[in-house]
């Protein structure tokens, strides 16, 4: 059965499954997971179509990047989620490997009551500002020279932060870093940072809700819980200085640009992509496994499961708004399964 968070639960966002569907002889018939809350959604319909078509339960426990690495560390789980890369040194020291998944982005959100969805706009820079406090109301004039048709209020700007290891957070800050030479040296970028103010909260989920709950927030999490929760959105101007609205599109357009055949072991960023129509904060899932596993069975199992998501669930991560994996990478990783030692 695939496992879900309490506060996804209490949004009516989906409904687990435990079917006992027939499924190959000698496979695990339940394997688990753990990490990014980036890939939820899209993990959350996978596991549920999977387990119809195969009896397979795929657990996964939504708890952020840098949970999910150590639990796959440790040994807890059979494959780890993260939205940051690891370096093929840690992998190779850790003996581990890892490949995309998905593709998506992080969006700003917001809550402010005059504002409709999707016509506020931000740069790189400025939301930097607000992150670091020096952006503290909504009529800033920095804000109303970006939004001069819009009607800013006179009203404090809330911040929410994600409060544990988090690869949503990682893009986030490095984009912030990438953008502002102030944000670079005052906070910088990592799962995890000081942040100058605001409120934390713990997953996307909970930066959504608080967002939602709060007049005159800010956040950021993953596209589709915008579409799952109807939050409000800005735009972000790009590398190539136009304002793009987030979508499967925009995505696929930043991750057009990857070299991904000169990147070992897929560590590589598309951050701030360069091209017209390039979402700035596009950002890679990564499902993290061990190259030489205890059990070969539970190993193979996750396998399967990922080459079905790569061969059978990319329109279903369109329709969730994430960027499908094109053709030529999903070779690459079967490839790149391919070359991992087998099971001892």
């Amino acid at each position: 059965m695939f496992r879900f968070s309490r506060m996804m639960l209490a949004a009516g966002l989906g409904i687990a499954l435990n079917l006992s569907l027939p499924s190959s002889a000698g496979a695990a018939q339940e394997v688990t997971g753990a990490g990014s809350t980036f890939i939820y959604p899209v993990l959350y319909k996978w596991a549920t179509d999977y387990n119809k078509k195969t009896g397979v339960r795929v657990n996964y426990q939504s708890i952020g990047s840098g949970a999910g690495v150590a639990q796959i560390k440790d040994g807890a789980v059979d494959f780890g989620a993260t939205d940051v890369p690891m370096s093929p040194a840690d992998l190779q020291t850790l003996g581990l490997q890892q490949f995309p998944s998905v593709i998506g982005g992080v969006v700003p959100v917001i809550n402010v009551a005059s504002i409709k969805p999707g016509s506020m706009k931000f740069t790189g820079s400025v939301l930097a500002d607000i992150y670091l406090g020096k952006i503290a109301r909504w009529n800033d004039p920095a804000l109303v020279a970006l939004n001069p048709e819009l009607k800013l209020p006179d009203a404090k700007i809330n911040v929410v932060y994600r409060s544990e290891d988090s690869g949503t957070t990682y893009n986030w800050v490095s984009y912030l870093s990438r953008l502002s030479p102030e944000w670079q040296s005052k906070v910088g970028a990592g799962t995890s940072v000081k942040w100058p103010v605001g409120i934390g909260s713990k997953g996307s989920e909970g930066v959504a809700s608080y967002v939602k709950q709060m007049p005159n927030s800010i956040g950021y999490v993953e596209y589709a819980y915008i579409k799952q929760q109807k939050l409000n959105f800005g735009l972000l101007q790009n590398a190539a200085g136009h304002f793009v609205v987030p979508s499967a599109e925009t995505f696929q357009a930043a991750a057009a640009t990857a070299d991904w055949k000169t990147a070992k072991d897929f560590d590589l960023s598309l951050l701030n992509a360069p091209g017209d129509n390039a979402y700035p904060i596009t950002a890679a899932t990564f499902i993290v496994m061990y190259r030489q596993p205890k059990d070969a069975d539970r190993q193979k199992t996750v396998q399967d499961f990922f080459r079905w998501t790569l061969e059978s669930g990319q329109e279903l991560a369109r329709s969730l708004d994430f960027a499908p994996i094109p053709d030529d990478l999903k070779n690459q990783i079967e490839r790149y399964w391919g070359d991992t030692p087998k099971a001892q």
